[in-house]
Order: C-alpha cells, then structure tokens, then sequence
C-alpha cells in the first residue's frame, strides 16, 4: 500500500490509482479515495493540486473539441517527468502539448494561465535544507531574549514590548527581548501562535519559526511551527504579509529594506512550507472569509447579471483574484441568490448555472468554460 500521506502533488497525479479516480471515476477506486480523504483531511489540499494537474494534462493533450482522448499514464509520467527535470535545473519549461493542440477553442486560454501558474508554484528554491530548532534560534540571536511558554490548556495572550500581541496556543513557547531596539523587531517561535503586530513600516515585524521567516509590517496572522512537524504554515487574517526561507543572503537581503518581498500573502491566502527542500506552496484558505463589514452586508442577488460582474463583486468581497476568459463567458449570465453560502459553494451554484468548473491554483479560482449560448 502505498504511503499518499508523503506525495508531492506531481507524485500523486503520476499514480495510476490516482488517475483511473480522477480521469475514468473508477467505483472501486472512488471508494478507495473517498474513504482516504476520510481518514486524511488535511491532505485535501494534496489531492487537489494533484488532480488539477492531471487535468490540466488531460486536457492538454485533447486533440479537438469533439474528440478528447484520455491521457494515458505513460504520457502524463512522461510529460511531469519532464516538466520536473525542467524546473530542477537550468532549462526553462515548455509546454509541449501546445505544440500541436489548436488555440481556437475556449478552454485553451485558461489552460494556459493555469499551466504558467502551476510553474510559479512549483518552482521552489535551491534543495538547501534550512530547518532550525527552537533552540538553535534562540542561541543565534543578537541579543538576550526573555521567553514566555504555555503548558496550560487554554490560549495564553502576551503582548509584546511594541504593544503587538499575540495568543499562544497550548505547548507553545515565543522568545524575544526586553525592547525592541534598532531597525526591526524580531521573535522567535515553536508551536502555533496568532499574532496582532502594532503597524509600523519603518520598523519591520520578523517571526522566525524552523527555517521559515515571517516578515510583516502591521497586520494579523496565524503561524503553525510545530517541533516534530514537517512543515510550516502561515494564514493571513488581515494586511499583507512576506514569507521565505530561512537563509543567510536572503535574510540579508530582507532586512536592508522595509518592502514585503519573497511570497507575499493577502487576506485568506496561506502558504505550507517544507524545511527540508525550502518549498513553499500557497493556496486559499479552506473556509475563504469576507474582508470586513462592508462586504458582510453586500447582499449577492443577481438577475441576469454578467458574468464579469459577478465576478468582480467575488473579488471585491473575498479579496481573491479569480482568472476567467472575458471573451469566451460574454454570452454567460446569472439570475440568483447568494447571499448566505460560503464562497466555495457560491461559486459550486455559478458554474453549475453556467455549465462552467472552478479549480483553486497559487490562491486564485481559475474558470473553466466554452462560453454560454447568446
């Protein structure tokens, strides 16, 4: 049996239980896999860039509109296999499958978005693994740090000597000095923490958790850094904030300027990070919220509204950018009620309507459509 909890999201869309699942609707598979996510649902986010990029793949390789031939699993190992050799070195990535799939029909614009954003998210940082202990960070800083640890069960506040604050989960510890002197403040982190950093842009706000550095310069957050896990997660609640890797040029680098660089994160957007190959994925969080009181009133009722404004309304509420083919849906309209569904499913309804499909890629939706009827 092999061990998905491990997979890469290329891995995953190689495996043949994988695609005779997503590509054919296999019974005796679908039943493996329904009952997999069961019993892994933190992994839903695997499973969904996986099949996205099996998809897109599929897709891909459809010869015309009225014949689309499965990918076999034999081209798509081929074909990731590539791509992955591609983005491990020096070549940069082609897609190949354009080289003789015609451009003229609606769905090729958007799989070619969704291809160039499928490479920006894979493509990660040199195999230089920097993961660092709670410990081993606290010995390397500049200066005498003063800790605070939570062994209760119940959420512990501290606050912090620039008035930011922060709610430390059970088992938690955070370092940091008496003052916040010179250029930047800093903070040392293991366990899972939700931060409010006072706004001050001349000052940066740096939390250093395993080898992954948090830079913000007011906002709200949420970090998971946990001693025996493997990975690293960051959640934006509120503002903007920039992630990378844990090293010395680049740590240099951010701390010679006051800007957000690196992966930078809005509201409901996160990233996973792995120490041990500095590979940070982003995505949308799993229950998107509306930005703020103002768009918690909007009401979402539309009668026969263009497409292209009930998606600037989602943009506008959610803050998520979502990437459509303008031309193609300008015959499409909706005529409904949205008003209590969370977004996921108000965009289930849409493209039901509209006999579209969504997919979540690098924290944006991607809509898929040949166009409405006029």
């Amino acid at each position: 049996m092999q061990d998905y909890r491990n997979f890469e999201p290329e891995e995953l869309a190689t495996d043949p239980s994988f695609q005779r699942w997503k590509l054919f609707n296999d019974p005796q598979e679908s039943d493996f896999w329904q009952k997999w996510m069961v019993q892994n649902p933190d992994k839903k986010e695997l499973v969904d860039k996986a099949a996205f990029l099996l998809i897109t793949l599929n897709e891909a390789y459809a010869r015309i509109p009225n014949d689309r031939v499965p990918v076999s699993d034999r081209e798509v190992q081929h074909e990731i296999h590539r791509l992955r050799q591609s983005l491990d070195g020096d070549e940069q990535p082609v897609a190949k499958w354009y080289q003789f799939t015609p451009l003229r029909y609606g769905m090729a614009a958007s799989v070619l978005v969704l291809l160039g954003l499928f490479w920006r998210l894979f493509i990660h940082q040199p195999c230089t693994k920097v993961d660092v202990t709670y410990n081993e960070l606290i010995t390397q800083a500049s200066q005498p740090l003063q800790e605070v640890a939570n062994p209760d069960r119940k959420t512990r506040l501290v606050t912090l000597p620039d008035g930011s604050t922060l709610l430390l989960k059970t088992g938690g510890r955070v370092s940091y000095p008496k003052n916040f002197p010179g250029a930047i403040r800093e903070v040392y982190l293991v366990g899972e923490a939700f931060f409010e950093v006072h706004k001050d842009p001349n000052k940066p706000f740096y939390v250093y958790a395993k080898g992954l550095v948090t830079k913000v310069l007011g906002t709200s957050f949420t970090i998971q850094a946990f001693e025996n896990d493997k990975q690293v997660k960051v959640v934006v609640k509120t503002g903007k904030v920039s992630v990378f890797a844990r090293n010395n040029t680049e740590l240099t680098q951010q701390k010679e300027n006051n800007k957000l660089e690196g992966v930078v994160l809005t509201p409901n957007q996160q990233i996973v990070f792995s120490p041990t190959n500095t590979q940070i994925i982003k995505s949308l969080v799993e229950k998107p919220a509306l930005l703020d009181s103002q768009a918690q009133s909007q009401p979402f009722r539309f009668k026969r509204t263009p497409i292209a404004e009930v998606f600037a309304t989602l943009e506008k509420s959610y803050g998520i950018k979502i990437v459509f083919d303008e031309e193609v849906m300008k015959s499409c309209y909706l005529t409904a009620s949205l008003d209590d569904e969370p977004l996921f499913e108000k965009l289930d309804l849409i493209c039901n309507t509209i006999n579209a499909r969504y997919e979540q890629l690098d924290a944006h939706i991607i809509i898929n459509s040949r166009g409405c009827q006029p």
